[in-house]
């Protein structure tokens, strides 16, 4: 690997010359010159001693009077000064304490998932298709509960493709676990452990994490990482902010990059603030040989209605492409920015609405607000094109929208009968929503 050189240079200075006494050639004195010398000497300096202890002192006094003056005139100046504020003074805990409180909230995650590979050297050099289990590691988040289940974020690549997945207790207690729901689009999912399958003791041990708000990170503050790494077990790096709301090519997620060491099996584990709370899940680094110190987390703030929505997601399986459904809508998204900047709701703004659209003589109509759809919160048309594949034609759901009346927004909900995917594929295709930008919507 190559690394890059610093050349760390020595500051030297000349040497001082070494001073020799210099040897002078010296005439031997008569004695009546000597002791007239030593006379005349002592005359001079007695006066040029009495000369110089009244210069000294007058000298002296002025450069104590001018100290003296200066110091005072230094503690009338007023010092900048730092007030901290209350989230700041309370960011007592240092990165010991960090880690003791929030391993009871983490899981180790093993994937076992089969793959087909292609075996070239068969009997007589055929070419033959086999399968083969492959094992990876991740890290997952105690994040809630509800009357069955124990849930657990991660990120979507630590679950994709898995037949079997087991999760890791700060007890080291195993249990199996099931996907509850997936976000590939913003690298997020929910797995759950059935209640009755986690020991009384392990449920003791455990808790679910405090979450904290990614909005309020600053650049430059202190941040902890923990994650399986490598698979070997949780461990602990540390790092500040490196910058806020990045985007990498492999996500749509809103993302914290971090100079915290992120390495593989650190995958949906937690980036923590300086008061022990989650603002990011850790999904990514940056490798390269010209890079170093680049991981990325995503934002715990953005996340959230992602993971709401995969929390109390109903179990559900893809449908079938003869099953598809459609909506019939095209629009775009609002953002939590946008929102913020022009006061309209987040969510996805229509702008056009087909005539085939189970939505048309709804109260959905140009310019409103989709905000939800069969009760959970959709942000842009990827959270919705993602919840259109559970969903099977025929089904009838809940769309609720925020309509304008007036000057402001006023919230309503619909019940529609969703469309057939298949009958509409003429249109799909016109509109370019069938699989390309907006989604299967």
């Amino acid at each position: 690997m190559l690394q890059n050189e610093y050349d760390y240079r020595i500051h030297t200075y000349p040497e001082e010359p070494e001073h020799k006494p210099e040897h002078k050639k010296t005439n031997k004195a008569q004695p009546g010159k000597i002791v007239c010398v030593v006379l005349l000497c002592g005359l001079l300096f007695g006066s040029s001693a009495a000369a110089a202890f009244i210069g000294v002192n007058a000298l002296w006094g002025d450069k104590t009077t001018q100290a003296a003056e200066s110091a005072t005139a230094a503690a009338n100046v007023s010092a900048v000064s730092y007030t901290a504020s209350d989230a700041e003074l309370s960011q007592t805990l240092d990165v010991s304490d960090i880690a003791e409180g929030m391993m009871p909230a983490m899981v180790s995650i093993t994937n076992i998932s089969v793959q087909e590979v292609q075996n070239y050297f068969g009997m007589f050099g055929s070419n033959r298709a086999q399968t083969q289990e492959s094992q990876s590691s991740g890290t997952g988040i105690i994040i809630g509960e509800n009357d069955s289940e124990l849930l657990i974020v991660t990120n979507n690549h630590v679950v994709e493709d898995a037949t079997t997945l087991s999760v890791c207790f700060v007890d080291n207690e195993a249990c199996e676990a099931t996907v509850k729901g997936t976000d590939p689009d913003n690298d997020l999912a929910v797995i759950a452990v059935k209640l009755s399958d986690i020991p009384s003791t392990t449920a003791s041990a455990i808790k679910i994490a405090t979450l904290g708000d990614s909005d309020t990170l600053k650049v430059g503050q202190q941040v902890v990482a923990i994650g399986n790494a490598l698979g070997y077990g949780q461990s602990v790096t540390t790092g500040i902010v490196s910058a806020l709301g990045r985007q990498i090519d492999t996500t749509d997620a809103i993302m914290i990059q971090t100079d915290a060491a992120i390495n593989p099996g650190n995958s949906g584990g937690a980036l923590l603030n300086m008061n022990g709370e989650v603002v990011g899940i850790n999904s990514a680094k940056f490798s390269s040989t010209d890079v170093e110190g680049m991981g990325y987390a995503i934002s715990i703030t953005t996340a959230m209605p992602i993971i709401e929505d995969l929390m109390n997601r109903t179990t559900r399986e893809k449908v079938t492409d003869d099953s598809a459904s459609y909506l019939g809508i095209t629009g775009e998204d609002i953002t939590s920015s946008v929102s913020a900047a022009y006061g309209i709701p987040q969510g996805i703004y229509v702008t056009a609405i087909n005539d085939d659209s189970p939505l048309k003589g709804t109260d959905v109509a140009v310019k409103s607000v989709i905000t939800h759809f069969d009760g959970i919160r959709v942000t842009s048309y990827s959270n919705l094109e993602n919840r259109l594949q559970y969903y099977a034609a025929g089904e009838t759901v809940d769309v609720t929208v925020q309509v304008i009346e007036g000057n402001q927004y006023v919230e309503k909900t619909v019940t529609v009968t969703l469309g057939r995917a298949s009958d509409h594929s003429e249109t799909i295709a016109q509109n370019n929503f069938g699989y390309g930008f907006f989604g299967r919507v």
